[in-house]
């Protein structure tokens, strides 16, 4: 098991319902460890397990509820 942490910068969040329906959607994935999303940084933070999903599985997930998501470096 490979777990590693990525931060997402997020883009379209108007509230904090905004960031809790992020996190509730990321934690449904599986591999998602935790996910914690700032409304004020735009940013979401994933500990994800690779050997289950990748980083882009995650910005699909973000993209699905109608928001812009992309990994930062």
């Amino acid at each position: 098991m490979s777990v590693a942490t990525h931060t997402f910068r997020v883009e379209g969040m108007h509230c904090g319902s905004c960031s809790l329906l992020i996190d509730d959607a990321l934690e449904d994935l599986p591999g998602v460890r935790a996910a914690q999303t700032a409304l004020k940084q735009a940013r979401t933070t994933v500990e994800l397990d690779l050997s289950q999903n990748s980083p882009q599985d995650v910005v699909k997930v973000i993209e699905e509820l109608g928001y812009r998501a992309s990994p930062l470096l």
